[in-house]
């Protein structure tokens, strides 16, 4: 019988307690359109004719087209060669890592190679980074020169 008499009052009190719906406020701003430097290259395939069955080099985009495109001209566009492991880099000495961006991910597996587990690592630009396993230093050489001016 308690709970009959309750829920009629515990209704009451939870809908008493709820906020009121928040209003929302829209914003809107004015489209600007940037004209300074060259607009960068369409990475989006031509497209296929109507019946026809697209090629990858119809049908793909963004960075899997770029990857295509790379090495239809014989350029490895993604570097996936191993750093150099035949030497510890030393805060005197780094190993260096090229890169078209401030900082890269490195897989440290220490020098002689393989003799120690993967040990991963963020890598910046104007810091030097030391793995935790062996103690190698390595360092990011920023290849790209509009670094400063680059927008995400």
């Amino acid at each position: 019988m308690f709970s009959v008499v309750s829920r009629p009052a515990a209704r009451a009190v939870l809908k008493a307690a709820r906020p009121a719906a928040a209003a929302r406020a829209f914003t809107a701003s004015a489209l600007v359109k940037s004209d300074h430097g060259p607009k960068p290259p369409t990475l989006l395939g031509p497209g296929i004719k109507a019946g026809e069955v697209p090629s990858a080099y119809d049908q793909t985009t963004g960075l899997e087209r770029l990857q295509l495109l790379g090495e239809i001209e014989g350029i490895n566009v993604f570097d996936q060669e191993p750093l150099d492991s035949s030497r510890v880099g030393t805060k005197a000495d780094p190993i260096v890592i090229t890169s078209l961006s401030d900082n890269r991910i490195v897989g440290c597996t220490g020098s002689p190679a393989d003799s120690h587990d993967v040990e991963w690592f963020v890598v910046n630009h104007n810091k030097q980074r030391r793995c935790h396993e062996c103690g190698s230093v390595y360092v990011v050489e920023n290849l790209n020169a509009d670094s400063e001016h680059a927008h995400h």
